[in-house]
């Protein structure tokens, strides 16, 4: 669902998504829309004029009768179109495509945040827009049956657009088709009809552990999963434990591990299988100069004959290279999901496999003793001078906030008693962010909850010209949080549409009003009790509410777990809680934090990870709902965490290492380009990048990149922070 709208010279358009994107041209006008572009796009819109601005991006062009194929350099240099018809592809967050006759120069800005397509003359252009985000189509339902959910995950490859190598790409996998409980298995025809048939099998044993195990791989290969008990039927000395993985034109059949260790091997073929896909998509037509691509060299493969052989005939390739080849050149998978493997379950798979997340069965065990406080100061970030967000000097006790000189910070908590949570120690497998779908309440996850995912869906289908953000502050004693997080909200409001609202000492119809209202975010300033979120005439129990229609949240309050699982059951898609007590001051640092992460991009679990990394205690928040879920779009498509490191001086200057880590749980398989002086490589996301700057060129750097940084034991805004290294 795309919409979009001029204001003078600027186009706005916006997805369902919230995502947005801003085009401005000199003496824009424009004419008609519904156009055809000959790519595939939601909306096309006529626009003439002599030069048209977009925020920064990936950009192909292609000529129409040459059939030949540009790229902007990265570094910076300009692309210079000869007379001519082209397409012209611009890779921002809405995909666009711009298509017209004659010249044009396509350029960077000097601070990377802008491309600009210039003509030699006023020009008639096409532009198309699409939404990156895919709805489901249409559902399958199944019955308590192995089999019958093993011929559901076979139909979830319906939704890829390509068997290429270049389905690595995140634009070119759909979302698969939603599944529902049902008496019997009903698959509509034309999902059917879009389903793959490779010649790849790969047979599980008929029970939903494996099944749910072997998803994520079944699914990107798009294979045909099939039962041991289908396949090997009554077959002497057949081993029904192992499942296989078969390529029928090679008579290649690879045996794995049974559970448990089938999760391992699973892991080590999907990792590797996306992994050099993503090397040999670069002699493609939307190839870059990737760093990781001289090991194919290596390896001794042929990106070219990989990139045109069949799925079978790559897949065959892949399967003979060793794992302990690459491991060390592996992405950190982005996202690890924990299931309890059962048929009630089973409707959250297509959520799982559109992030492409690992499935793993949960496992736990108590925590002992201190360990709560020592993982949490584990985490916690430290510098040379004073621990930052402790609330005092060294002596501090980090669960009671008391020092041998007395209390030093005050509990955001009433005079009523806080709801207490028991938490658990998750058995965590690899990946960098964890969702946790079954009982208990671990530490180091997300929550989440079938209803997350429905709600998101929801969501998405919701139209809306700008993103609505309300801050509560029903405790005048925390008026700091709330002028802080009301700041940062406001000043991103000058780059983004955003409505920002603040209330004060809400009553509890007030505030149940809040939530039930078309809110994107709800960050709650407050207290909560057993009974509730605390109001000037009682509490709101938010069990009590019919239905919510705001989208994400914040309940900034002590002891808010349970208020805010109950939000995600009400309609929410996600939101920040905490487990217990919370020191007022912490809760500050934490609030501003989360709150600055949030509206630059970053999803709501990393949002918080790294928020409650400035605090000692971090470990007593957490989110719920689908922590993968973003508010906004930030000024980089990819959100980008970078920590900052002085080294020795170098002919009597400063010298810092800079590594950014970029990447995202919505669209793996994505890459991006450092913009520093002399780098001619891509990354994939999930792999870091380093460089040594000086201090100016630092300066120049955080000042256009969009990013959090860690630096000297705290977490600062890139833009920022580049004001200490000016000279």
């Amino acid at each position: 669902m795309i919409e979009w709208a001029v204001d003078g010279d600027t186009l706005h358009v916006t997805d369902a998504d919230n995502a947005e994107l801003t085009v401005n041209g000199d003496e824009l006008v424009v004419d008609d829309s519904g156009v055809d572009i000959s790519r595939p796009v939601d909306d096309t819109i006529v626009l003439t004029t002599d030069e048209l601005r977009f925020p920064h991006a990936v950009v192909y062009a292609f000529s129409l009768g040459l059939e030949d194929q540009y790229e902007l350099d990265p570094s910076g240099d300009p692309l210079t179109l000869s007379p001519g018809e082209y397409v012209v592809d611009v890779d921002t967050e809405i995909k666009a495509y711009l298509r017209f006759s004659g010249g044009a120069t396509i350029q960077k800005t000097d601070d990377y945040e802008s491309i600009i397509v210039s003509f030699p003359d006023r020009t008639r252009v096409i532009l198309g827009v699409r939404c990156r985000h895919e709805f489901p189509a249409g559902t399958i339902t199944v019955p308590d049956s192995p089999s019958a959910i093993a011929e559901a995950v076979t139909h979830m490859a319906a939704s890829h657009k390509t068997d290429g190598p270049d389905r690595s790409y995140p634009t070119l996998r759909g979302h698969p088709s939603l599944i529902e409980h049902g008496d019997s298995l009903e698959v509509p025809e034309y999902i059917r009809s879009d389903t793959p048939d490779n010649g790849i099998e790969l047979v599980v044993p008929p029970d939903y552990e494996s099944l749910f195990t072997t998803a994520p791989l079944a699914y990107y290969v798009q294979a045909t999963v099939r039962t041991t008990e289908e396949v090997l039927g009554n077959r002497p000395r057949s081993d029904r434990t192992r499942p296989r993985l078969r390529l029928l034109d090679h008579a290649i059949e690879k045996e794995l591990s049974p559970m448990p260790e089938l999760e391992r091997d699973v892991e080590r073929l999907l990792r590797k299988t996306f992994f050099l896909d993503c090397l040999v998509r670069n002699v493609g037509p939307y190839g870059t100069n990737l760093s990781e691509r001289s090991l194919l060299d290596a390896l001794g493969l042929d990106a070219e004959a990989l990139y045109h052989a069949s799925l079978q005939d790559r897949l065959a390739t892949y399967l003979d290279i060793p794992y302990a080849a690459i491991k060390h050149r592996l992405p950190e998978w982005h996202l690890s999901t924990y299931v309890t493997p059962t048929y009630d379950s089973v409707e959250t798979l297509p959520f799982l496999l559109d992030r492409l997340s690992m499935i793993y069965t949960p496992r736990t065990s108590e925590l002992e003793g201190q360990e709560l406080v020592e993982r949490s100061l584990e985490d916690f970030y430290r510098g040379q001078g004073p621990v930052p967000g402790a609330g005092a000097g060294a002596g501090t006790n980090p669960r009671t906030g008391a020092s041998s000189g007395g209390p030093i910070g005050s509990y955001r908590a009433s005079t009523g008693q806080v709801a207490s949570v028991d938490i658990v120690k998750p058995e965590l497998r690899g990946g960098r962010a964890h969702g946790w779908l079954a009982d208990g309440v671990p530490i180091d996850v997300f929550k989440s909850a079938p209803e997350a995912y429905h709600n998101r869906l929801d969501f998405l289908e919701r139209a809306s010209d700008s993103t609505s953000i309300c801050v509560v502050l029903n405790d005048p004693e925390m008026a700091g949080e709330h002028d802080d997080v009301a700041e940062i909200y406001r000043q991103r409001s000058e780059d983004l549409s955003m409505d920002v609202t603040v209330a004060e000492s809400l009553e509890t119809d007030a505030l149940a009003r809040i939530f039930e209202d078309d809110h994107d975010f709800v960050h709650y300033i407050g207290h909560c009790e057993t009974s509730g979120l605390r109001c000037p005439d009682g509490t709101l129990a938010t069990s009590s509410l019919d239905r919510c229609n705001a989208q994400t949240f914040f309940l900034n309050a002590c002891g808010s777990y349970y208020e805010g699982m109950q939000l995600i059951e009400k309609g929410i898609v996600a939101g920040a809680v905490t487990f217990t007590k919370v020191l007022n001051d912490h809760a500050v640092k934490v609030g501003s934090t989360f709150a600055k992460l949030l509206v630059h991009g970053f999803s709501i679990e990393r949002a918080m990870g790294l928020a409650r990394r400035r605090i000692m205690m971090g470990k007593d928040y957490a989110v719920v709902g689908d922590g993968t879920h973003s508010l906004v779009q930030g000024e980089n498509q990819l959100p980008t965490t970078a920590k900052l490191e002085e080294l020795d001086e170098a002919d009597g200057e400063r010298r810092y290492l800079l590594t950014l880590d970029c990447y995202s749980t919505r669209v793996t398989g994505s890459y991006y380009f450092p913009h520093t002086d002399g780098n001619e490589y891509a990354h994939l996301c999930g792999n870091e990048s380093s460089f040594t700057l000086t201090e100016s060129a630092l300066a120049t750097m955080l000042d256009e990149t969009a990013a959090s940084v860690i630096y000297d034991g705290d977490i600062y805004w890139s833009k920022e922070l580049s004001r200490q290294f000016e000279r």
